[in-house]
C-alpha cells in the first residue's frame, strides 16, 4: 500500500484544529562535536507527548466509530494519543498494554479517561488480546502503525518539517514498527535523504532489509517501550523500501547519550525512543555528507523525569 502525498496533506487540513504544530530548534554542531548544525523537530511536545496524536486523530476523523468506540493495543505512547484524541472527540476508548508498560505512560492514558487493560510481558501480546475484545465488542480498532489512516496521520510530521527546514538534505526518524517513517518517507519521496535508525536490540527495519520482507525479531533494551514492535509494518516495508536510503543500529549507551544531550544543551527531555535518531549522529554510525542540512525527528517525550539517572537533582 502506497502513501500518497495528497494524502498527508489532506490529513494535515484534517487534524489540524486538534493537534500542535510543533516547534523546530537548532542544535549547534560545535556544542556536540559533530561538523555541522542539526535541525530537530520536538514531537515530544505534542498532544500527549508524542507525534502518534496525528495518526490518532486522523484515523477517528476519517472512519465512522461503533457506539463501542474505539480500541487500540500499544506500549503506551499510541495508547495515550488514542486515549487522548478519543476524549477529545467525545469517544469511548479502550487500550490494552504490555503489564511491563512504563507507569508514566499508563498514568498518562488513564488521565485521558481511557480503560487500560495490562496483559502479557510484550506489545504482541496485548495486541493479540485486543483482536479478541474488538471481535467481541465492534470496537474501531486503531493498529499502532500498519493501517493507513495512521501512517498518513503520521506523515504530517514530515509536511510541518518540510515547511519549517525546506533546506534540509537528510531525515534521520527512529523505528519500531515503522509507521512514522512510512508517513514521512510518503511525504518526502526522492526530495532527500530519508535515514531510519534503530536501537540494536530492536532491529525490525534492519532485519526485514536484510530477509528482503518483515521478519519477527527478539526485542528488548532502553527503548522497546516505545521501539519495541517485533515485526515491522506491511505498509513501511512497501514504502521504506522504495523511499528509505538506509536502516541504522544505535546501542542503548548512545540513545542514553543523547537524552543527556537534549537535556543538557537544549533542556529538552526526550524518552529513549525520542532520543534514538539523534543517536546514529552524535556516535558516528551516521556521517553527513559535506554541507549537507540534517534534520531530526524527536519523536516523544513520555517518560518519569524522577526515574531518569541523567537529570541532575534538583537544588536552590
Amino acid at each position: 500500500m502506497t502513501i500518497a502525498r495528497s494524502d498527508v496533506r489532506d490529513a494535515a487540513l484534517r487534524i489540524a484544529p486538534f493537534v500542535r504544530r510543533t516547534p523546530v530548534v537548532v542544535l549547534g554542531g560545535n556544542r556536540v562535536g559533530l561538523p555541522h548544525d542539526v535541525v530537530l523537530k520536538l514531537e515530544g511536545l505534542q498532544h500527549s507527548g508524542s507525534f502518534k496524536a496525528r495518526g490518532a486523530f486522523n484515523t477517528l476523523l476519517s472512519l465512522p466509530v461503533p457506539a463501542a468506540g474505539v480500541i487500540a493495543a500499544s506500549g503506551g505512547n499510541h495508547g495515550a494519543a488514542v486515549a487522548y484524541a478519543a476524549q477529545r472527540l467525545g469517544r469511548r476508548a479502550t487500550i490494552f498494554v504490555p503489564a511491563t508498560a512504563p507507569e508514566a505512560k499508563l498514568e498518562r492514558i488513564r488521565r485521558y479517561d481511557a480503560q487500560v487493560v495490562a496483559v502479557g510481558s510484550n506489545y504482541a501480546e496485548a495486541y493479540s488480546a485486543s483482536l479478541d475484545d474488538e471481535a467481541r465488542t465492534g470496537a474501531l480498532r486503531l493498529h499502532a502503525y500498519d493501517q493507513h489512516e495512521v501512517v498518513v496521520g503520521q506523515g504530517t510530521v514530515a509536511y510541518e518539517f518540510s515547511q519549517q527546514a525546506p533546506e534540509l538534505g537528510a531525515v534521520l526518524i527512529a523505528v519500531g514498527g515503522g509507521g512514522l517513517i512510512a508517513g514521512c518517507a510518503g511525504w518526502y519521496t526522492d526530495s532527500l535523504r530519508v535515514v531510519g535508525v534503530e536501537p540494536e536490540r530492536a532491529p525490525t527495519m534492519h532485519a526485514a532489509r536484510a530477509a528482503g520482507a518483515p521478519v519477527d525479531v527478539e526485542v528488548g533494551g532502553l527503548a522497546a517501550d516505545a521501539l519495541g514492535a517485533r515485526r515491522l509494518g506491511t505498509i513501511a516495508a512497501e514504502v521504506t523500501t522504495r523511499y528509505v536510503s538506509e536502516s541504522l543500529l544505535v546501542s542503548d549507551a548512545t540513545i542514553r547519550e543523547a537524552q543527556r544531550v537534549l537535556w543538557e544543551e537544549l533542556r529538552v527531555l526526550a524518552e529513549p525512543g525520542g532520543a534514538t535518531a539523534l543517536a546514529a549522529l552524535l556516535s558516528g554510525a551516521y556521517v553527513a555528507a559535506p554541507g549537507a542540512r540534517v534534520g531530526v525527528v524527536v519523536c516523544g517525550a513520555n517518560l518519569d523525569p524522577a526515574s531518569w539517572s541523567v537529570l541532575p537533582e534538583s537544588g536552590v
